[in-house]
């Protein structure tokens, strides 16, 4: 997005952009991804003094897709707390796209935020082991999603979508239920508190678990929260409260 130039950071920050994912499923020039080969062992030299500067200028520090190391060299140089905008528990479901119970609390001592991601494969180690088991399932899916979509990412995603439920459908992946959401929610929560808990969906980019195909399903994670125990004060906050606060925290940095 930045393009290894700090004055395009700047640029979008005047435009009102409020956070930063450092990588996706690849490396940056400056920081590792948590799916690919590391490069810079975390961040390089440059990769700090951005999210130094993304400190000054009030800006959100996001670190789903960064590696292990790259997670550790942010929480030391960031003088804000930072948040994994859409990131599960490695403890549930053992994924380097998760984060370990270590990287929880380490986010959380910082006044961080876990939201969790909604896909399938980073909410059931069962889904995820039947996928890892048979690579060419997944092989097939890419391969048919360029067919029916050409270069078109966003009709991938879409037709990748439909033909998992199409193999859960003919028993050749297990179905993964929405409930997983909140086995991940209570997870953190007992890790780290409950002010350190939030939602990540990926409604954007993943495969979603069955009865939370679209956000008009969200109600159901109020309800089971409740019927869980939670207070509506701490449902509040994992809703969005926390997300809220860090906010403030973030501004309040800046400089």
């Amino acid at each position: 997005m930045m393009n290894g130039d700090v004055e395009v950071l700047r640029q979008y920050a005047s435009l009102g952009v409020s956070y930063m994912t450092l990588t996706h499923v690849r490396n940056t020039d400056w920081a590792d991804a948590s799916t690919d080969k590391p490069a810079h062992d975390g961040l390089s030299d440059f990769g700090k003094t951005v999210v130094g500067e993304m400190n000054r200028l009030g800006m959100i520090v996001d670190v789903s897709h960064a590696s292990d190391n790259a997670f550790d060299d942010v929480l030391a140089v960031s003088r804000a707390p930072v948040f994994a905008s859409h990131s599960s528990c490695r403890a549930i479901c053992k994924t380097p796209r998760n984060l370990s119970n270590d990287m929880i609390e380490a986010l959380a001592a910082k006044g961080g935020v876990v939201q969790i991601n909604f896909h399938m494969g980073f909410l059931s180690q069962e889904f995820r082991d039947a996928v890892k088991a048979r690579p060419e399932l997944q092989e097939q899916m890419d391969a048919e999603a360029k067919k029916r979509c050409g270069e078109n990412e966003a009709c991938q995603l879409l037709e990748s979508d439909k033909m998992v439920r199409e193999l859960v459908a003919q028993g050749k992946l297990p179905r993964v239920d929405w409930k997983e959401i909140i086995h991940h929610i209570d997870h953190v929560v007992k890790v780290a508190g409950v002010d350190h808990a939030g939602l990540g969906s990926d409604f954007d980019g993943a495969e979603m678990p069955y009865g939370m195909e679209d956000a008009s399903r969200l109600p159901q994670i109020t309800e089971a929260l409740l019927e869980q125990g939670y207070s509506e004060r701490d449902i509040q906050k994992i809703l969005g409260g926390n997300m809220l606060r860090l906010m403030q925290d973030v501004e309040a940095t800046a400089k």
